[in-house]
């Protein structure tokens, strides 16, 4: 019979997707099972995987801290009679508040617990449960704020990617055209709806230029009727379950800097230039784009003192400086050569067989 195991996820879409990954990575070997709040089922086909709802709330959005400690309380509860029903061998948590009840219950029955911090500075969720962990597993060896006495928990992976990013050679790019792709993340970013539109109408009549933007529903006809009206060839869209063949067909991406993104992103060999989110938590969407700017293959703006102009002078000398694009791509393709859908899984399979 084979060992069980749950993956704890939910919220965005940064944690939802490497919990899909891990599940169709181990799913031959173990009976997997995903559990998320109510935010992460939108990212999941429930035809494809068994999942459970544990709906732990935003702790921060809960005012009254004997409140929290009670909800915690029960949704613990919740979490150990959800282990003992399902005879749960093993426990995978991709981080996030959504994690806590599930650890600890987890912890009480002493059940194998694996953590993954895809980001390159450590969630704190993660952070607390170092000390009960088995492993932890990281896309990198200098995870900012790791504690040191921990190091020997600390495993590194390539990133997780669905298996379709690995599939480069049915998806390239057709259109000769320059293009742009704009993704804001699973969160959706209002200021890349309110901004960027101007910049690529406004470079459009210097070069011509598809652009490809992601915006949220309300959006779409209103952005798609003002790239109509300017003569910019363009898909507007909401959220593509389908996003690496959009990917696939563009020559630059404007996007957040969420870890799942950029390592996706990265994987297509497509630079990009980052605007990271400067409320996420410890500030980790900037350090995740420090990553790959360090490697140079992209550029990162901030945000506090980001503005149209700025945008356009950097789109500007991308396509007139065709050295450096070129540059940064090859750097993606050397950081990337070595990264295979079976070489990620014998590796994940070995970590969790051998513990």
């Amino acid at each position: 019979m084979k060992k069980k195991i749950l993956i704890s996820t939910g919220g965005s879409g940064g944690h939802v997707i490497p919990a899909i990954t891990i599940h169709d990575h181990l799913k031959n070997d173990y009976d997997v099972a995903i559990s998320t709040d109510l935010r992460g089922f939108k990212y999941l086909n429930n035809e494809n995987y068994k999942t459970f709802l544990i709906d732990t709330p935003r702790l921060n959005r809960l005012i009254l801290i004997p409140f929290s400690i009670l909800v915690i309380f029960f949704l613990t509860i919740k979490s150990l009679l959800l282990f003992k029903r399902e005879k749960i061998n093993i426990l995978i948590s991709t981080g996030g508040y959504m994690s806590l009840p599930l650890c600890l219950a987890a912890k009480i029955l002493k059940i194998k617990i694996f953590l993954l911090e895809p980001n390159m500075i450590i969630g704190r969720a993660n952070k607390f449960f170092l000390n009960f962990c088995e492993k932890i597993i990281c896309y990198d060896n200098n995870i900012i704020n790791f504690p040191k006495k921990f190091t020997n928990k600390s495993i590194v992976l390539t990133p997780l990617l669905r298996k379709k990013y690995y599939e480069r050679n049915n998806n390239l790019k057709i259109d000769k055209k320059f293009t742009v792709i704009v993704i804001g993340g699973s969160q959706g970013a209002k200021i890349f709806d309110e901004l960027l539109h101007k910049t690529f109408i406004k470079i459009s009549k210097i070069r011509p230029l598809k652009v490809i933007h992601q915006t949220n529903e309300a959006n779409i006809n209103t952005l798609k009727n003002l790239y109509l009206k300017n003569k910019v060839e363009n898909i507007v869209f909401e959220f593509d379950q389908n996003l690496y063949r959009l990917l696939s067909q563009a020559d630059l991406c404007i996007t957040r800097a969420g870890a799942s993104s950029l390592a996706e992103i990265a994987c297509l060999n497509l630079p990009f230039i980052a605007i990271p989110l400067p409320t996420s938590k410890d500030n980790h969407q900037f350090q995740n784009a420090k990553y790959y700017e360090n490697k140079n293959c992209c550029w990162i703006i901030d945000q506090n003192n980001f503005n149209q102009l700025k945008l356009e002078d950097l789109l500007l000398d991308i396509l007139k400086n065709s050295d450096d694009f070129i540059k940064k791509k090859n750097n993606l393709e050397n950081l990337n050569y070595k990264n295979t859908w079976n070489s990620v899984n014998q590796n994940l399979l070995k970590i969790i067989n051998e513990n």
